[in-house]
């Protein structure tokens, strides 16, 4: 997301067409008007302004808000619907994304079954703990090395065969009161209870993507041969302002699905 140019005033609205000025500051800026609207949306969204499932105001009402063209809030909407971030509702108007849209349960599970419907896999929950960051754990999520994480490690199974084996880190000042129970109990998206309950909305990710063998407790949990070709994603979640709030490694079993993404 491009940074609000430096010339907006105090009131949300931007100063000038988005050009930076000659200030004495440092190198001039530029960032065209539509992306200056569209970090002050996302400033409300981060906020909390506007929660995720609520509607946003119009684009009329945007327009009046920061004094720029209709046309104008809709370019920067079109981008933040493009990024997920909100989700226009034909004949009723744009609203905050959630994890808890059924549309939104697959954009973070990429593994597709070779036949049949993609559906939600059952969850096993192995492990809950409170720990000290390793140090890579801690690199990754922009922490310091021994800040306290919640680890979860949780086994995903698909009509009873055990197909997913997963480790998540989450930083422990966030997910504070994150126990087992709490996951065990709860029915929806992993994904929806950080955002309702944690204030927490992953809102993009990045991936690795690497071909491993099997260990021996691997093996174990996923009810394969030590040595079978298992497909291992390391992920890292983030949410408003880039800020890592996850991180994930998952080994897939895929002798009978496979890994999904759309490219654009």
């Amino acid at each position: 997301m491009n940074p609000v140019s430096s010339n907006s005033n105090n009131s949300g609205a931007p100063s000038g067409s988005g050009a930076g000025g000659n200030g004495t500051g440092g190198s001039p800026t530029f960032s065209p008007l539509y992306q200056q609207i569209k970090a002050l949306i996302t400033q409300s969204l981060q906020s909390g302004e506007w929660k995720p499932g609520e509607m946003i105001p119009s684009e009329v009402e945007l327009a009046g808000r920061f004094k720029v063209s209709q046309g104008t809030v809709r370019k920067a909407i079109d981008e933040l619907a493009a990024e997920n971030l909100v989700m226009r509702r034909q004949g009723k108007g744009t609203f905050v994304s959630t994890h808890h849209e059924a549309r939104a349960h697959f954009r973070f599970l990429r593994l597709m079954p070779d036949e049949g419907v993609p559906h939600h896999p059952d969850n096993k929950i192995i492990e809950v703990k409170r720990m000290r960051a390793p140090a890579e754990v801690a690199r990754l999520l922009d922490l310091k090395s021994g800040d306290a994480v919640v680890y979860i490690k949780r086994v995903q199974s698909f009509e009873g065969a055990p197909t997913i084996l997963e480790e998540l880190w989450l930083p422990g000042l966030l997910f504070k009161g994150l126990t087992a129970e709490r996951l065990v109990e709860y029915k929806g998206p992993m994904y929806g209870l950080f955002e309702s309950e944690f204030g927490t909305r992953m809102i993009r990710a990045t991936e690795k993507i690497r071909a491993v063998a099997a260990d021996a407790s691997a093996a174990e949990f996923l009810h394969v041969l030590e040595g079978t070709p298992l497909l291992c994603a390391e992920r890292v979640s983030f949410t408003y302002g880039d800020k890592a709030v996850e991180l994930r490694r998952g080994l897939y079993l895929t002798s009978q699905h496979h890994y999904q993404n759309e490219l654009s």
